[in-house]
């Protein structure tokens, strides 16, 4: 190699109890998101931005969380190691060997806010809108994470902020491992980051909640999968194509499209939720 490249090296524990056992920053992520979710519709309720009160957020972040979890979980075994799963079912709740889809928690997560929104008595459009404003602080944390885990890594690239993933070749001689692109944190940038920029200013500048509810939610499903397919093609495929396409491609045309017809019933329906 020509040029001297950074050679990921970071820990995945930030407190490791044994070899394989300790606080993880991939769970601290979670944590943290969760947290933030939080500490989010604490303030709408405050300024009178939703209808949840104290109690009502409990009930429906823990919905929530359960959904995005089982979904993510469910998602990664069936739409990335349905072999395992096939050879061992139990391999399913093996949640600490790692494995988790996002497209699957975003399935979960509808679950949760169908049930929120049924319990709770309010239109699902503008609960919908609620949680999707939670949503991409998750995402950033999340692909962060991945970073840091050293897991999930780009394609094969001479950039000059490349960097060399041990992981990619396990076993191999650092100076015979490829740079590759950090793919994690461009993710963790668009899905995440920019996302959080943008929802919060919709949320907060603009009335697209109470005149088109549901409107704000499309726009999400449809600008994540925007950024994801983007960022696909940096990203090492980690499972086979699909009519020659990446899975992260593939399943997010179809949450693109959910976007983009959500946001075209909410423009048509009236304003009551």
């Amino acid at each position: 190699m020509d040029r001297d490249y950074w050679v990921h090296d970071l820990d995945p524990f930030l407190i490791r109890f044994t070899e394989d056992f300790g606080i993880r920053y991939y769970g601290l992520a979670y944590v943290l998101s969760f947290l933030i979710a939080f500490g989010l519709l604490a303030l709408y309720y405050k300024k009178g931005r939703s209808p949840l009160n104290p109690d009502q957020q409990s009930n429906a972040l823990f919905a929530i969380i359960i959904g995005v979890l089982a979904g993510g979980r469910i998602g990664y075994v069936l739409f990335y190691d349905l072999g395992t799963f096939v050879q061992d079912p139990l391999f399913l709740f093996k949640v600490w060997e790692g494995g988790m889809a996002s497209h699957g928690g975003f399935l979960g997560g509808i679950v949760g806010l169908l049930w929120v929104a049924r319990s709770q008595r309010m239109g699902f459009l503008r609960v919908a809108d609620i949680f999707a404003t939670l949503a991409p602080p998750g995402l950033m944390l999340g692909r962060i994470a991945n970073f840091i885990n050293g897991e999930l890594w780009g394609r094969v690239t001479d950039v000059s902020w490349a960097v060399i993933f041990p992981a990619s070749q396990p076993g191999a001689p650092v100076e015979e491992i490829p740079p590759r692109h950090p793919s994690q944190l461009y993710e963790a940038a668009l899905e995440g980051g920019l996302l959080v920029v943008y929802l919060q200013l919709r949320f907060w500048k603009s009335d697209v909640t109470r005149v088109h509810p549901g409107q704000l939610s499309g726009e999400f499903l449809l600008l994540y999968s925007a950024a994801r397919i983007f960022c696909e093609f940096f990203r090492e495929p980690d499972a086979d194509l699909i009519l020659g396409m990446t899975r992260g491609i593939f399943f997010s045309l179809f949450l693109a499209m959910t976007g983009l017809a959500v946001i075209v019933y909410a423009r048509k329906r009236p304003a009551d939720g």
